[in-house]
C-alpha cells in the first residue's frame, strides 16, 4: 500500500506560494512519483474597516483593510528520496507548511 504525504501550503504572498508548489511539483516531476495537485482552496479575507478621523468629528469616512490568506494543497507520493528532496526546499518567512503522511 503506497502512503501519500498531504502537504498544506498557506501564505499572505501569492507568488512566493505558487514558487514553492512549482518546487514540489518539479520535484515530483524529476523523480517520477504520483501527485495530485497544487489543488486551490478558498481564500480568506480578513477585512477591518476603520473611520478616518480617530476623534469622531468631521466626515463619517471609513478605510478598509484588507488581508488575504492563499491556501493550497498537494498529495505526494510518500517515497523517502522525495521527502528527503521536499525537506530541502528553502521556503520564504511568508509560506507556512503542515505535512501529514497518510
Amino acid at each position: 500500500m503506497a502512503r501519500m504525504a498531504r502537504i498544506k501550503l498557506t501564505s499572505t504572498d501569492k507568488d512566493k506560494l505558487e514558487a514553492v508548489c512549482s518546487e514540489i511539483k518539479g520535484i515530483a516531476e524529476k523523480i517520477g512519483v504520483k501527485m495530485v495537485g497544487p489543488v486551490p482552496l478558498p481564500t480568506k479575507r480578513l477585512v477591518v474597516p476603520v473611520r478616518r478621523t480617530p476623534c469622531g468629528d468631521g466626515s463619517k469616512t471609513w478605510d478598509k483593510y484588507e488581508m488575504r490568506i492563499h491556501k493550497r494543497f498537494i498529495e505526494i507520493d510518500a517515497r523517502e528520496r522525495v521527502m528527503r528532496s521536499i525537506m530541502r526546499i528553502r521556503v520564504p518567512n511568508e509560506v507556512y507548511v503542515e505535512m501529514e503522511i497518510r
